[in-house]
């Protein structure tokens, strides 16, 4: 494969050509790439000279996938935007020598620049713009070499073999080529050839001649970058708009292109036109944005890495719809659910319940199927997690029963009532957020669970589940759309069973409402880092304390402790760390917790301060904000209940906090003081949970300090609204010079809510 300079190499196979890929994932793969940069991109505002910093940032994404192993070719614009400024400064100075001359006085007022042709800006700008191209290249150690063509050279048969050779020599030789039409002698493009069949297409701007070098060089991706995002459904910034996620051979029917760009000669119909040629020679094509300033820096690595950016050509049409189109089924579907009655939603909720009973059988076939797979490659906290059992339905099935009981009056429930002044009142009622996104790992159980509360509460939602528990995600997610269906409503609720990747969907800001992550916390981190602009509801770790006082009763202690660890060590309730007040070292109530641990196999590691008071030691722990989701704890020593509180808030994580201890007093002031979602006494930390609160079921544990806290069901899902009620009222009327005064009186609440 050659030498290389630089980063260490990406293991790139060559792969038969002629086949594009079908799914932007496959675009890791990708060996060989052309980078189109149109006009808008290389140059300036001003359309005189170039955009330096942004072709800076492109040079260095190309030297990064040149180094990685990747044979990048670049096809460019700019020549002719450079020689526009080399020629008029040229001119202007030429000018303002001869007016001084002539004057005596050195004057650049009332002089005019002369348009310049085309073929001149391009020979006097070529040299300058392949200059500039060699000094960047050359900062990563990459040599790059010129080569100016014509439609002729294409269509001559030599001259185009000659071409290949060239280029595939460059190639071997790791240089990159950087290709360009030569304006300074371009010919018209070669009449009743344009695009007709794989083997011919005239050469008339830089798309297509990348489309043409991408398909004869057998490349296997074209990026073409422009000034647009990519390919909309109809032109950019008309207000109904849609930027086209992946485009299909036939969809260019249902588009309605509009103007050129500022610059260059090509078009959107041309680089679609372009676009899908190459497609059909084998080459798979991105179309994306190479001037804006927030993606410029990242938009061709992007692409490669198979993220979600500008628009995808793939011959392959997927038989379901677009996540983008299954958020919009979901919204539509959802406003129609939250006007039911609350008797109707209930009645899905049942429907569903009775479904998870009736269909278990089916439901556990599908959930051993994901367990065969996942044996070996997930850890065991995961499996645990992912494994279903009959306890599991029908403890899930209760749930779902009261909470189809208790959430009667949730939508449309009136909060507040106020009369502003005669005949204007005020009411604020409960209603439904909008579009949750839903993203969980390996816990199929979340699906109806969740399922029921959006119901509940009459939200569409999205869920996103984890490969590695797709065959029961589908069954539930089946049972979930029959039991909606009795009311008209299946489409509410989706499942993303696209490759559509976590951070892609964060950014469907227009669409989604709110994000509640469930799974590690590592999952939880990337949503929160990834959703710029949606509000993420949730808890990133789950770091929970049980604090032993030393006047803890021995059996409460015991209890607690156990069932806190050991019950289900991998939910995010289960106790992480044991912290015993010093007192307590070297007596019974010490060594049973010990014994205890030891007989559940509970792996002990030791704080810093528990590790002093020992001559042989457990391991000692390497942060104190472990979350081990197994069965491993740490334990350290503290002085005080205040000492333990301290502890908490500087380790913990605000999920669920525990003290053990006989005296009120103390158990009270911790309860006050520890500034956590949920704070227990003598009770294990295992209740923390929807359920077990009475709420039926749960969305998940958040520890945000606004909104929802705690385990959120049904309320946490809900947000208001004001209505206000009035006969042609105006705030005019309520001015000094007015005739009304505000009353501001609270009227009683009525029963029953505002449907």
């Amino acid at each position: 494969m050659g030498w290389r300079r630089g980063s260490p190499w990406t293991v790139l196979l060559p792969r038969p050509h002629g086949k594009s890929f079908a799914h932007r994932s496959e675009l890791k793969q990708a060996k060989r790439i052309v980078v189109k940069l149109g006009s808008a991109v290389v140059t300036r505002g001003d359309e005189c000279g170039l955009a330096l910093g942004r072709l800076a940032s492109i040079v260095e994404q190309v030297a990064v996938l040149q180094n990685q192993g990747r044979e990048m070719m670049i096809v460019t614009s700019g020549a002719v935007a450079f020689g526009k400024q080399r020629l008029r400064h040229e001119i202007l100075l030429s000018q303002s020598v001869r007016q001084a001359l002539h004057s005596g006085q050195n004057q650049l007022k009332d002089m005019s620049v002369p348009v310049l042709e085309a073929r001149a800006c391009a020979a006097a700008g070529q040299s300058g713009l392949m200059a500039l191209y060699e000094a960047m290249f050359t900062q990563y150690s990459i040599c790059t070499a010129q080569i100016l063509v014509t439609n002729l050279d294409f269509h001559d048969e030599q001259k185009r073999r000659n071409l290949n050779s060239t280029l595939h020599e460059l190639l071997r030789m790791n240089i990159v080529p950087i290709i360009n039409t030569n304006d300074a002698v371009v010919p018209p493009p070669v009449p009743n050839s344009d695009l007709q069949g794989v083997n011919v297409i005239s050469i008339k701007d830089n798309d297509s001649l990348s489309a043409r070098l991408a398909v004869e060089m057998k490349a296997d991706l074209l990026i073409a970058l422009s000034d647009v995002q990519g390919l909309y459904d109809s032109p950019p910034g008309t207000d109904d708009a849609k930027l086209i996620d992946i485009f299909y051979p036939g969809d260019q029917q249902s588009i309605t292109f509009g103007t050129k760009s500022r610059v260059g000669l090509g078009g959107m119909e041309a680089k679609v036109k372009a676009a899908l040629w190459a497609l059909q020679g084998g080459t798979s094509v991105v179309i994306a944005n190479g001037t804006d300033p927030k993606v410029t820096g990242h938009v061709i690595t992007d692409i490669v890495e198979g993220k979600k950016v500008g628009t995808f050509f793939s011959e392959v049409k997927p038989a379901g719809p677009t996540v983008e189109q299954q958020t919009e089924m979901a919204r539509h579907a959802g406003r129609t659910l939250a006007s039911l009655l609350p008797e109707q939603r209930g009645e899905i909720i049942c429907s569903l319940s009775e479904l998870l009973t009736e269909k278990k059988d089916e439901i556990l076939s599908a959930n051993r199927k994901d367990m065969e797979l996942a044996t070996g490659r997930l850890s065991q906290p995961l499996i645990n997690r992912l494994s279903l059992s009959t306890a599991k339905l029908n403890s899930l099935a209760i749930g779902l029963r009261q909470l189809a009981v208790s959430s009667g009056n949730s939508v449309g429930r009136v909060l507040r009532r106020t009369r502003v002044a005669n005949n204007l009142e005020l009411e604020q009622i409960t209603v439904p957020i909008g579009v949750l996104l839903v993203i969980f790992e390996s816990r199929p159980d979340c699906l109806p669970q969740v399922s029921a509360l959006a119901i509940a509460s009459g939200n569409a939602l999205l869920l996103k589940g984890g490969k590695e528990a797709s065959n029961t995600n589908k069954i539930l997610h089946h049972l979930t759309q029959e039991a909606l269906s009795i009311h008209g409503v299946a489409d509410a609720i989706q499942l993303v069973s696209t490759r559509e990747e976590v951070e892609d969907l964060c950014k469907l800001d227009k669409m989604i409402d709110l994000i509640i992550p469930r799974g590690s916390s590592e999952l939880v981190r990337d949503i929160q880092r990834a959703a710029k602009g949606i509000p993420v509801l949730g808890h990133s770790e789950g770091v929970c304390h049980v604090y032993v006082d030393s006047e803890a009763s021995i059996d409460k202690a015991i209890d607690v402790v156990k069932d806190s660890k050991c019950d289900y060590p991998a939910a995010c309730n289960a106790m992480e760390t044991l912290l015993i007040h010093r007192d307590l070292l070297r007596t019974p109530i010490f060594d049973q917790i010990i014994d205890m641990l030891r007989t559940e196999q509970v792996k002990i590691h030791a704080g810093p301060r528990f590790a002093s008071y020992l001559t042989f030691s457990p391991s000692e722990v390497k942060s104190l904000r472990t979350e081990y989701g197994d069965l491993e704890c740490c334990i350290e020593v503290v002085d005080s209940m205040q000492d333990a509180v301290d502890h908490i808030h500087k380790y913990g994580s605000s999920h669920t906090d525990v003290i053990v201890t006989e005296n009120e007093e103390t158990a009270e002031q911790f309860l006050q003081q520890v500034d956590s979602a949920c704070v227990f006494s003598n009770a294990s930390s295992r209740f923390a949970d929807g359920y077990r609160f009475g709420l039926g079921a749960e969305v998940g544990i958040s520890t945000a300090r606004i909104h929802a806290r705690g385990p959120v069901g049904l309320d946490g899902l809900l947000t208001t609204k004001w209505v206000l009620r009035g006969e042609g009222h105006t705030v005019a009327d309520f001015s000094e010079q007015g005739n009304m005064k505000y009353l501001h009186e609270n009227i009683p609440v009525p029963q029953g809510n505002f449907n």
